[in-house]
């Protein structure tokens, strides 16, 4: 789930330490400082969507190790994997993310839906200090870096 500076600006990875954009201008050279639509255009225009593992949920503050486990709601993928029949690879922002979608949604799918391969990237959250833009950045060239031109 978004953090709550991205649901109160209605922007995926709104929050100004959130390393999400830097790293899709060193990755993909969509310039961080360009309108969240224009941003959010590139990365479509590139193969790119942006969706969340869960559509719906209580959490107090943006940590998702504060999601009240009994409010978690998935996004419906399979309706999206049909309605998106290219999607080649799913790459998924921090492990807290891939366990959801391997316990929430997984065993749901169609086989052929469950047999995209998925990549679990190093988080962008400011709360994933351990690992320092630069290596964060390269591990997420290895995944989208094929997408470039």
């Amino acid at each position: 789930m978004p953090g709550n500076a991205s649901l109160e600006a209605g922007q995926y990875y709104a929050h100004p330490r959130n390393a999400f954009w830097p790293i899709m201008e060193m990755v993909l050279g969509i310039d961080s400082r360009w309108a969240y639509g224009r941003r959010a255009d590139e990365l479509t225009s590139r193969g790119v969507a942006v969706w969340d593992v869960l559509g719906a949920c209580e959490r107090p503050g943006s940590l998702d190790s504060s999601i009240v486990p009994s409010s978690m709601r998935p996004n419906d993928f399979s309706a999206f994997f049909e309605a998106h029949g290219r999607i080649a690879r799913v790459a998924f922002n921090g492990a807290t993310a891939f366990r959801l979608y391997r316990r929430l949604v997984l065993q749901g799918l169609s086989a052929r839906h469950a047999a995209i391969p998925a990549a679990v990237l190093p988080s962008t959250s400011p709360a994933m200090a351990s690992m320092g833009l630069a290596a964060k950045a390269e591990a997420w060239r290895g995944v989208l870096g094929s997408l470039e031109g």
